[in-house]
């Protein structure tokens, strides 16, 4: 029952004091919440108001931003207003001065059309006393106006002969004195800087033999052997009654080498049948290349010429089995690359440019054996295909005058290619050859009016023509040196120079009985 009495007082309880702790709650709450809307309208208001004030701050500081603003403004204004005023004032100026130079320039205009009035009335008058001159000379002289000018042009035709004959004599005496005093000393210094010997070379070889019995080991059984080397090297064997030794003969100096090589190679080894000529044939091939390429090497070397393609220097050294004239042309070659350089340092000229096209001048012999065209024209392609220097190309081109020279070291190449050639020795002519050069220079000499006899002398290095004095008088003299020297360039070819010497004589003879 007491159980039952304190549950029972407990529910009475909850019921009483639940609405009350309820109510007591929610009265606090209520409190709560006005207290906190009270803080926040005082909050609001203290937003506002600090809002207000900084506003003011704001506006107050954009109204003096703008004053400041306004200030500089007007400021800048002022500054460019007084600049365009002081432009205006120099274009003023400026407008006024065009205009006072205007007024004097067409006050000079005036002027000068008043002179030049002046200037054609007193042509005129100088036209109407010219006429009557002409008029009153021609009553004196009683000759017309155009008898006059051909007789005055006559004269003055023969006075001009005269004076151009004694001008071209001095100016050439004086020029060739100084050039030949300058060209002798460049030439003595260049010459005897590269003094070399020569040897005129020939068209076969000799290959000396241990024994004549060799000479029928060589011919074969039935011809064989010679015939197999003759096929194989394209060159003829000559095996006569010249005791211990076999001639080797051909145009080609590279395929007789190469015969020359395996001849005597066979000789040595002993053994001689088709099978081992072929091998040492073959081996002479090998060998002959290598010294072409040594040789292209040392020319380049000797002449301090470099940069070249490997295929050019096999061609220069190839030039070592090509002659001119008897003329070793790799030695040749290399002499005129020589030359050249040395009269371009002389002179101040480009030296190494001048070594390069000495070099390469006669690189067409190379290959003239087996191309159509001259050793110019092949050269020239060649090195065109090399992609040399067009002025080098130019100096192998011109150094037989094919063309005109464009550089003085292309004229420099001309010079040494002749002192090569002309060395005594250097080259060696046919009789036949000779004598048709010295008939051919007589007989230009004699094409000319008024030459009586002319003689080639000095191995063709002068001729001298003799004049007749009532036809070719001293004036005409050195107009007919000149022209037949222009003759012999453009009609021969030749080594070195030609002189002309003409001769002009009058005689007065007389016999006293």
């Amino acid at each position: 029952m007491e159980i039952i009495a304190i549950i029972a007082t407990l529910i009475i309880s909850a019921i009483v004091f639940i609405p009350l702790g309820v109510l007591i709650r929610k009265r606090i709450a209520e409190s709560k919440v006005e207290g906190a809307e009270g803080e926040a309208k005082r909050i609001l208001d203290l937003a506002k108001k600090e809002a207000e004030t900084i506003k003011k701050e704001e506006v107050f500081k954009a109204k003096e931003e703008i004053i400041h603003a306004k200030e500089d403004l007007e400021k800048e204004i002022r500054q460019r207003t007084g600049d365009l005023n002081a432009k205006e004032a120099r274009i003023t100026k400026r407008e006024e001065n065009i205009e006072r130079r205007t007024e004097n320039f067409e006050q000079k205009e005036k002027e000068l059309e008043k002179k030049a009035q002046d200037i054609e009335n007193q042509k005129k008058n100088l036209e109407e006393l010219e006429e009557k001159r002409m008029s009153e000379l021609e009553k004196i002289a009683k000759l017309s106006e155009e008898d006059a000018k051909t007789m005055l042009l006559s004269e003055v035709e023969k006075q001009l002969k005269v004076e151009k004959a004694n001008l071209l004599n001095e100016m050439d005496a004086q020029i060739k004195e100084e050039a030949n005093q300058k060209a002798k000393e460049i030439l003595t210094y260049t010459v005897q800087k590269c003094a070399a010997d020569h040897t005129a070379e020939t068209t076969v070889s000799i290959v000396a033999l241990p024994n004549d019995d060799m000479k029928g080991r060589i011919i074969g059984r039935e011809g064989r052997n010679i015939k197999a080397l003759e096929t194989l090297t394209g060159i003829d064997l000559i095996i006569d009654d010249t005791p211990e030794a076999v001639v080797i003969s051909g145009f080609d100096p590279l395929r007789r080498e190469v015969a020359k090589i395996a001849l005597e190679k066979l000789i040595e080894d002993g053994r001689i049948h088709p099978a081992k000529i072929e091998e040492t044939v073959e081996k002479a091939k090998e060998e002959v290349a290598n010294t072409i390429k040594s040789e292209g090497e040392r020319a380049t070397l000797e002449t301090g010429v470099i940069g070249l393609n490997n295929e050019l220097i096999k061609l220069i050294g190839k030039l070592k089995y090509r002659t001119s004239y008897g003329q070793n042309v790799l030695n040749h070659s290399i002499e005129v690359s020589n030359l050249a350089r040395i009269m371009a340092e002389e002179l101040g000229l480009d030296a190494k440019r001048a070594a390069r096209a000495g070099l390469l001048h006669d690189i067409g012999k190379a290959l003239d054996h087996d191309m159509e065209g001259t050793h110019v024209e092949i050269g020239v392609d060649v090195l065109k295909k090399f992609k040399e220097n067009q002025l080098v190309i130019n100096a192998v081109q011109a150094h037989h005058g094919d063309v005109e020279p464009l550089t003085l070291e292309a004229v420099l190449v001309q010079a040494a290619d002749a002192i090569s050639a002309s060395r005594p020795g250097a080259r060696r002519e046919t009789l036949e050859a000779y004598i048709k050069r010295l008939e051919k220079l007589e007989e230009i000499a004699d094409s000319f009016e008024g030459v009586d006899k002319s003689y080639a002398i000095q191995a063709g290095r002068e001729v001298r023509i003799i004049v007749k004095p009532e036809k070719v008088s001293e004036a005409e003299m050195t107009l007919m040196a000149r022209e037949v020297a222009k003759r012999v360039e453009s009609e021969m070819e030749y080594p070195g120079q030609i002189k002309v010497n003409v001769i002009r004589e009058s005689r007065a003879i007389e016999y006293a009985k």
